[in-house]
């Protein structure tokens, strides 16, 4: 239902993930000993709790990712960063819309429910609803993009150049240049069944009957979501969406549920994703609560056929030379993604077009199945083709365009990697001077025993005062 697409995976998204499963284990440590909370640092109106800095740190700690071996005063020092950011954004008047905040939050709900295996798995798995989830995290999420945005804003203007880039390399000590594990790129070519007229009616004559039971009362609609809905997002709860904000859903949803009173049901509409009906719960401005069962066509085994008969005669063309990949892949793939490539793939990661494993099988588990044995420049043979992104099922003919050798980052090899380090080294420099600039503007208090013990950074409290 979300329009949204898979973008980089930032630091925030591995916080809110531990932070999720630290909310199920944490209930059986802190039955075990009592907490006197307190406050730790201060920065404008944004406070850092000693509990809320415990738990960060434990997360960290937990999850093994970036920040893990910072001690606690480098630690804290990270998080009052991060409060400066904020505050000043507000200062700045700086906005993140709540629409975005949204579509950040199913992207990353979205994900984690990939690695356990479902919305259902992952609601079980938490003992709480996607709804509950949302509400309990959007704040959190809601300021750390919105430190994300002040900091962007702060190096915008920031470039390279590239003299600047061979003095960054040069100056790099050899036990410090970065090993380069094997990356492949790949390219693809994908044919999806067509939806017939006769799928989307039946599709269509199925939610009517649905909506004629509910309507006559032989049915709940929160039953029948449950039961028979395509969206497994929500189905579990009885088809509840949760609180949303218009802009989240495609226009066709909203036009449906703007035109309902609370506790009215919508007649069947239309979407990409199949027929609808919707029921308004609740609604506030442009905030509302609202539960839906969609059903979406199905494809039939007929029109599944027809379009691996269709890359069955791609790939044979291609190998008599007919016709190359690319040009196939530019004249019939119907993966818009990227198909205008030649079919190449661009890994959302890095915005470049290098795989490493970890990031394909995250995207594309059977990606990597498929390319095991190619050589390059060769292609596979046609296979089924589970887009999990858009829940769509098609039919593809892969094909590996290079695969590199594990080796040390040099500038003739792996230029793109070391500009962007030279780059992030300059932007750090423009934030340090930033921050030295902001913390006098800003109200900072600290409590005595970090004051104390800890070696800052930046001077965030001035002698004397």
């Amino acid at each position: 239902m979300r329009r949204m697409k898979l973008q980089s995976i930032n630091k925030y998204f591995f916080l809110l993930l531990m932070g999720l499963f630290l909310s199920q284990t944490g209930r059986a440590q802190k039955d075990d000993f009592k907490v006197i909370d307190k406050i730790v640092a201060q920065i404008g109106d944004e406070i850092i709790l000693l509990s809320s800095l415990q738990e960060q740190r434990l997360q960290l700690i937990q999850s093994g990712i970036e920040g893990s071996t910072l001690s606690d005063c480098a630690f804290l020092e990270e998080i009052m960063f991060e409060k400066l950011l904020i505050n000043q954004a507000k200062i700045d008047s700086i906005q993140v819309p709540d629409e975005m905040v949204n579509q950040e939050m199913e992207q990353r709900l979205d994900y984690i429910a990939k690695q356990i295996g479902s919305i259902e798995k992952l609601e079980e798995f938490y003992g709480k609803s996607v709804a509950r989830i949302k509400a309990e995290f959007f704040d959190l999420i809601k300021k750390r993009m919105l430190a994300e945005r002040m900091r962007e804003t702060i190096t915008e203007n920031v470039r390279i150049t590239p003299n600047e880039i061979k003095e960054f390399y040069k100056s790099l000590p050899k036990d410090s240049i970065p090993y380069i594990n094997s990356k492949i790129t790949v390219a693809q070519i994908v044919i999806y069944p067509e939806i017939t007229t006769a799928d989307k009616n039946l599709a269509k004559t199925r939610i009517e009957g649905y909506l004629k039971d509910i309507l006559d009362g032989t049915k709940k609609f929160q039953n029948v979501a449950a039961l028979y809905s395509d969206d497994p997002g929500s189905k579990i709860s009885g088809g509840d969406l949760g609180w949303q904000t218009r802009g989240t859903m495609v226009p066709e949803f909203e036009a449906a549920l703007f035109n309902l009173k609370p506790m009215e049901i919508s007649p069947v509409f239309e979407t990409m994703y199949g027929y609808h009906i919707v029921q308004l719960l609740e609604r506030k401005g442009d905030n509302y609560h609202s539960r839906h069962i969609l059903v979406s066509p199905k494809v039939s085994d007929m029109e599944l056929d027809r379009a691996a008969n269709l890359v069955d005669s791609l790939y044979k063309q291609i190998n008599y030379g007919n016709i190359t990949f690319e040009e196939a892949a530019r004249r019939f793939s119907q993966d818009l993604e990227s198909k205008y490539n030649g079919g190449q793939i661009v890994n959302p990661y890095t915005n470049d077009y290098f795989w490493d494993v970890q990031n394909i099988n995250d995207i594309d588990p059977q990606m990597y199945r498929l390319i095991q044995g190619l050589k390059i420049g060769n292609y596979s043979t046609p296979s089924l083709y589970d887009n999990y992104m858009d829940r769509k099922q098609g039919v593809r003919i892969v094909k590996l365009l290079g695969r590199t050798e594990p080796h040390i980052a040099s500038l003739e090899t792996d230029r793109q990697l070391i500009e962007m380090a030279a780059l992030n080294q300059k932007k750090e420099a423009v934030i340090d001077a930033w921050i030295a600039s902001k913390i006098s503007g800003n109200y900072v208090e600290i409590a005595p025993e970090y004051l104390k013990t800890c070696t800052f950074k930046y001077n965030w409290i001035p002698a004397g005062l």
